[in-house]
């Protein structure tokens, strides 16, 4: 059965992605399969890597203008990019500081925010004359929450902004602190996405950290932010809206790895929610590399195999996005919905394993 409570609507939804910037762009890529994947130019992208998922023509001031981007740095580049594009819709035309307000908020994922900036900015300390002769207009970039700090003040939103870092679990538990938002009364409405840029210090990062287990079957690595408008229940615009947020629940794999952890996590999201497996219409793992994407393969198919739910697997042609990888599987779903007759008032469940232990999972309510 249905719990009492309704939770916050999905109102609306946007993504910029190695298929395009867009909503339009996200969903016809998804459902052509087509790969992403291009060789990398060495004089551009330096990294172990030769090949990546990036997001084409993604030069930021040909896209925002020059005017604010100046000293912008990909991953918020991306993040705006993605905003400006949801509030378009939202606004039904060009968005401005005026398109916001006090009552909208933003809930950003990410992991470190700028890999890159970061590290640009620190090898200028050594390298130039004296530690703090470096370039100040580069030093916002380096602090995790620049990207929603500046989505917040280009597009005017006065409301709670916050940055959460999870690793690819990141995108929900976004959703899950912009749920909270709502429901507490703290905002009118939220912004939730995440994001994640390709770059070398990124690449080199991954090819230093991943683990046996993950490289024989890593896929290359992607960019992309996606985001989602959240409204509440009772909301003018709820009525139209894609899904409910039913529940979102998270938690921490122990020594034993993430198999019993996300059991768990699943488990007590259904509990909560009064959401039985024969609801279920979908499932969408994370499906990362190695041992911890075949422990939530087996999870759900424990849990839902025999209800044959359809599987929506992270779209594997646009990379490995990382901090944004849930976000996308969030748009994924979304969009998957959008051809399928037998999906309203369905549930489908969104999974995230993160190599570092974060765990959680996401019910939505498809309408």
């Amino acid at each position: 059965m249905v719990a009492a409570v309704r939770g916050p609507v999905i109102s609306g939804w946007s993504a910029v992605s190695p298929y395009g910037i867009g909503r339009h762009a996200f969903v016809e890529g998804l459902r052509s399969g087509r790969s992403t994947a291009v060789e990398l130019d060495p004089a551009e992208w330096s990294g172990p890597g030769e090949r990546a998922c990036l997001v084409p023509g993604f030069v930021i001031r040909e896209v925002l203008g020059r005017k604010g981007t100046r000293s912008m740095d990909r991953v918020t580049g991306l993040a705006v990019t993605a905003v400006d594009r949801l509030l378009r819709e939202v606004t039904d035309g060009d968005p401005g500081p005026a398109s916001g307000g006090d009552d909208v908020a933003l809930v950003l994922g990410t992991n470190t925010g700028s890999a890159q900036s970061i590290m640009d900015h620190t090898r200028d300390t050594f390298l130039q004359e004296k530690p703090f002769y470096v370039d100040p207009s580069q030093f916002p970039n380096t602090v995790m929450n620049c990207a929603s700090g500046q989505c917040a003040i280009r597009y005017g939103l006065r409301g709670p902004n916050a940055t959460v870092a999870a690793g690819r679990a990141s995108g929900l538990q976004a959703l899950h602190y912009g749920r909270r938002l709502l429901t507490s009364g703290r905002a009118g409405s939220v912004l939730v996405g995440a994001v994640e840029e390709h770059s070398a210090a990124r690449a080199w990062l991954e090819h230093h950290t991943r683990g046996e287990d993950e490289r024989a079957d890593a896929v290359v690595l992607g960019e992309g932010c996606a985001v989602l408008r959240l409204v509440p229940a009772d909301a003018p615009d709820a009525a139209a809206g894609l899904a409910e947020v039913v529940l979102v629940e998270s938690g921490v794999a122990g020594p034993d790895g993430p198999a019993s952890a996300l059991t768990r996590c699943v488990e007590r999201a259904l509990r909560r929610s009064g959401v039985t497996p024969a609801e279920v219409w979908a499932v969408s793992p994370s499906a990362p590399a190695g041992t911890a994407g075949v422990a939530e393969r087996g999870v759900l198919e424990a849990l839902f195999g025999a209800v044959e739910p359809r599987w929506v697997p992270h779209p594997e042609p646009i990379g490995d996005t990382s901090a944004a990888a849930a976000a996308f599987q969030v748009v994924a779903v979304l969009a998957t919905a959008e051809d399928a007759t037998d999906a309203s008032g369905k549930v489908a469940v969104i999974t995230s394993v993160d190599r570092d232990g974060a765990v959680a999972c996401a019910l939505l309510r498809l309408r």
